[in-house]
């Protein structure tokens, strides 16, 4: 496959990732995380679709590359990811956050194979995905662990302490991505918690640091060639800034900071699918 026809692929695969989550919202008057989800869908389509080696049909599989969506509260886009891959079907999308559904509002790992690791505590996905980087460098393998986190998550502490301790013990097979929307439940998050500046806190702290724009696809595939060449080089784990629009592929979610949990109508349902379906056709 070439370069034109990858990038092609990772984008249908990105449209359709975000048309999944708007039908797993639904219009039936119960919220979800529709802003997150959707800003950080090139990633999670990228990762799914091209970069991470998995086997659906073995998701314990030892030689796995590894996936920690430390905002879990977004995790629909990761469950949307793993069905159009074939984790499982399509069809049990609609179940998320039911009574009895192995798709909780956050992944839990005991219901869902595939999943790593239960997250949605924020501040606590990077620390889990350093330890699994960790023992994968103690036991000699080759996995890569890929950890994406929210911008308003790390004003978390424990976000920092898990940056040194990845810094510490070289972790050059991790990489961690920020989903740089700029907005979180209740404002922007510069004005509810100033990170700034956010690159050079983290080579600060020991990492290489990329920044990028999250939804070009061409430049995310480069940007993690770049990493893995620094990972190599410099034997540091890696950190990408990928700056993002909440609500991204829905006009009237984007950069709407009530559509970070927000409800669909059955109005404003049909107009973002016609919207995705648009994108798909047009990809086809």
């Amino acid at each position: 496959m070439n370069q034109d026809e990858t990038i092609k692929k990772i984008k249908r695969l990105a449209a359709n990732i975000r048309r999944d989550i708007i039908l797993t919202i639904g219009n039936d008057g119960r919220p979800g995380h529709l802003g997150g989800s959707c800003s950080s869908a090139d990633i999670v389509a990228f990762l799914y679709g091209y970069k991470m080696r998995y086997k659906p049909e073995d998701p314990e599989w030892e030689d796995r590359d590894k996936f920690i969506y430390s905002k879990g509260h977004a995790a629909i886009a990761q469950y949307a990811a793993m069905a159009e891959v074939g984790y499982f079907d399509k069809e049990e999308l609609l179940t998320v956050k039911k009574l009895g559904t192995r798709l909780q509002g956050h992944p839990d790992r005991a219901k869902l194979p595939g999943i790593e690791a239960g997250t949605g505590s924020l501040g606590q996905g990077l620390s889990v995905a350093s330890g699994m980087a960790l023992a994968m460098k103690l036991d000699g393998k080759d996995n890569k662990v890929y950890c994406i986190l929210g911008d308003g998550e790390i004003a978390e502490g424990q976000i920092w302490e898990a940056a040194m301790s990845a810094s510490n013990y070289k972790l050059d097979n991790l990489v961690a991505i920020l989903d740089h929307n700029k907005l979180q439940t209740s404002g922007n998050v510069f004005e509810v918690f100033d990170t700034r500046p956010i690159a050079d806190k983290w080579e600060s702290f020991g990492w290489s640091v990329i920044e990028i724009d999250g939804h070009d696809i061409e430049g995310i595939i480069a940007a993690f060639e770049e990493a893995d060449a620094l990972a190599a080089k410099e034997k540091k784990p890696v950190f990408i800034l990928a700056n993002t629009i909440k609500g991204k592929g829905v006009s009237f979610a984007e950069n709407v900071v009530g559509f970070h949990n927000g409800i669909l109508t059955p109005e404003l349902y049909d107009q973002a699918l016609e919207e995705l379906d648009a994108a798909i056709a047009a990809l086809n």
